[in-house]
């Protein structure tokens, strides 16, 4: 029986962890970002799949609009299917570093 309470008293304080708890990591990043240059990276780009879009460069933004953007991608509120599949892709301690990443960069 107490096994059985020590094992809840456990997994609710594992369980009590949230996104809002992770810190991103600026440097963890540096081996996860290569799937974002090859569009974020190139200044001017236009992405034609489904429709003409034009992408924005993600060094500077706020880490906050980083992370709410890729989660709206991940529950399908924003609408870019390359974007949906990345995101879909990503742990939360993955977005914490990305958005840590590229709120440091110019």
């Amino acid at each position: 029986m107490k096994k059985h309470l020590v094992l809840l008293a456990f997994l609710g304080v594992v369980g009590s962890v949230s996104a809002a708890d992770i810190v991103g990591n600026a440097k963890a990043a540096e081996n996860k970002v290569s799937m974002c240059i090859g569009c974020h990276g190139i200044p001017g780009y236009k992405a034609s799949f489904p429709e003409v879009y034009q992408v924005p460069m993600l060094g500077g933004q706020s880490p906050k609009y980083i992370e709410n953007a890729l989660r709206a991608y991940q529950k399908g509120e924003r609408r870019h299917p390359s974007m949906q599949g990345i995101a879909g892709s990503l742990s939360d301690q993955d977005i914490a570093d990305l958005a840590a990443y590229y709120s440091q960069q110019k």
